[in-house]
């Protein structure tokens, strides 16, 4: 009688090709297979009619797949969910992702609780339709790459086939395919996915196509899709994409090709979620690869730096992580900064970072020499010299930049009497006798420690610049350079004791050199205009230099 009727229950009818699946639904609706019965307890003599709104028939489906091969915590789900109706359909064509019952524990053990508890999720049924096509997908048909609709329409599932040819549906894997039925296929995974938003979704979401195209290719979905992962990706936009498919003299589909392409999508990635306000400056970071660490800057203004390239959005959250967006792509290739940072400079490392000068020196494209002063260096400048240029950045920036030169110069490249320009300006002075090696009067004690963007020179004395903003009588004082950041137009101030001519010179942090403006002005205060069509985003330098004096500054142009 309809008052005996129990939701899932499996009856044997007189044929006995097939058992009947029974459903009650929460508004007490009741369903035989997929059919729902529309008149109840017409007794006679022998027996009871009920009228169904549709034949059924006694066809394999993909329930009987689940139930007959030991699914029983996907067919409990199920069950549970009211889901028997749509797959019983004998006329529906499907393609079920069926977890195990071990996938199911797992899940459950994930989050904390139950079979029981999984049952009683209030997105079960949501859950339960994502592992369900609305058509029938063979092993064979499936590509790499494929985003397809389930009949959840929460989300869509990302699959992947490795070079191996295994296969993934986000991050579960397939281990068994192709078990056919009369209304759809199975295919058997090891984990329960699930129709969250993950970092992937924000990438695809957003348009970041080579990104997309790039982890499709390396594939890392089944990583980046992981419901219970937590990340923190830096994603490059099309343009950073592209600006290195130019500095590598090739195209994306070049990059999608390179043998390290894993790698380097990996260096991008943090296994732990940062929020931007948690970023600190010269944080170092252990990204999912192991090939290299990455360099956090927070400069003054507030722009915050990955090696090299600025972070121009932020916090874009998902279910798995956070996304902050990069304006260039980072290389995994050792830098003269992680020359550095690896063999003991940390005087040196201290004061690089708070000179906010590590997007320059972690540049993959950039040519340096580097003239490393030792902590026994730095230790043994006169008392309060450090500390007070620690406190004073602009001088802290001068002396530092007086170290590098915008160009590759190994040992055998330096000759007795050589001068060579550093991106302070000022020159400095080479010195060789015999096997001895000079940098104006400091001896260096490690030569040719060579990285990806040039070489690193070991010395033991601090090499300090001509003085630059004190010398004869204050000549040049009070620069600043506003709005600090820019876009299009900056303006630099400065007062002038004397009548001297000022140049005025603008370079990247490579010291390549941009424009220069020249003027014959006097004594007092003046203001110079500074146009900046056409200059790329990121940090520049600005040099002012009069007869006695020059002045380094930074600016940020957005």
């Amino acid at each position: 009688m309809a008052a005996d009727v129990t939701n899932g229950a499996i009856v044997q009818p007189l044929s006995a090709t097939n058992t009947l699946k029974l459903t009650v639904t929460s508004t007490g609706d009741v369903f035989v297979n997929q059919a729902a019965v529309t008149a109840t307890d017409i007794t006679s003599d022998n027996g009871v009619v009920h009228v169904l709104g549709a034949v059924v028939l006694p066809v394999e489906t993909v329930v009987d797949v689940a139930i007959d091969n030991g699914f029983s915590s996907l067919a409990t789900a199920v069950i549970t969910a009211e889901l028997l109706p749509a797959l019983t359909n004998p006329l529906a064509t499907l393609t079920v992702f069926a977890p195990t019952n071990q996938a199911f524990d797992d899940i459950a053990a994930a989050l904390g609780t139950d079979i029981a508890g999984l049952l009683a999720l209030p997105n079960l049924a949501d859950i339960l339709t994502y592992h369900v096509l609305g058509s029938e997908v063979m092993a064979a048909d499936v590509t790499n790459g494929a985003i397809v609709q389930p009949l959840s329409e929460s989300n869509s599932l990302k699959l992947t086939v490795t070079a191996e040819s295994d296969v993934f549906v986000n991050q579960a894997q397939v281990t068994a395919t192709d078990i056919t039925s009369d209304n759809g296929v199975v295919h058997v995974i090891d984990a329960v996915v699930l129709p969250v938003q993950t970092v992937v979704d924000v990438a695809i979401n957003n348009n970041f196509t080579s990104l997309t195209a790039a982890v499709v290719e390396a594939r890392l979905l089944p990583a980046l899709t992981n419901p219970l992962g937590t990340f923190t990706v830096f994603a490059p936009t099309d343009e950073a994409f592209a600006a290195l498919a130019t500095a590598l003299e090739t195209d994306v589909a070049g990059l999608l090709a390179l043998p390290n392409l894993a790698d380097i999508l990996t260096y991008h990635v943090l296994g732990s979620e940062v929020m931007a306000a948690d970023v600190t400056n010269g944080a170092i970071v252990e990204p999912l690869s192991n090939s290299n660490t990455l360099k956090l800057t927070v400069t003054s203004m507030g722009d915050v730096f990955v090696n090299q390239a600025q972070v121009t959005s932020t916090d874009i959250a998902s279910d798995n992580g956070v996304v902050h967006v990069l304006n260039a792509v980072v290389l995994p290739t050792e830098t003269v900064a992680d020359i550095a940072i690896n063999n003991g400079f940390n005087t040196l490392v201290t004061a690089v970072v708070a000179a906010e000068l590590l997007p320059a020196l972690t540049n993959p494209f950039a040519t340096l020499t580097v003239f490393a002063p030792t902590d026994a260096a730095f230790a043994a400048l006169p008392d309060g010299v450090l500390d007070g240029l620690l406190a004073d950045i602009p001088a802290l920036t001068d002396v530092l930049l007086y170290h590098v030169v915008g160009s590759v110069a190994l040992s055998t490249d330096l000759a007795d009497g050589q001068m060579i320009e550093t991106l302070q300006g000022q020159d400095i002075d080479i010195s060789i006798m015999g096997a001895n090696v000079m940098v104006n009067e400091s001896n260096v004690t490690g030569a040719d420690n060579v990285a990806g963007n040039g070489v690193v020179h070991i010395i033991d004395a601090v090499l300090i610049p001509e003085p630059t903003s004190v010398n004869n009588n204050n000549s040049l004082s009070g620069v600043s350079v506003y709005p600090n950041p820019a876009n299009e137009i900056a303006f630099v101030e400065f007062n002038l004791n004397n009548q001297e001519q000022a140049s005025i010179r603008v370079t990247d942090l490579n010291g390549k050199s941009l424009f220069v403006k020249n003027s014959s002005i006097g004594a007092g205060q003046h203001r110079i205009e500074l146009p900046l069509n056409g200059l790329a985003k990121g940090m520049y330098l600005i040099e002012i230099t009069t007869n006695t004096s020059t002045s380094v500054s930074k600016l940020s142009v957005n």
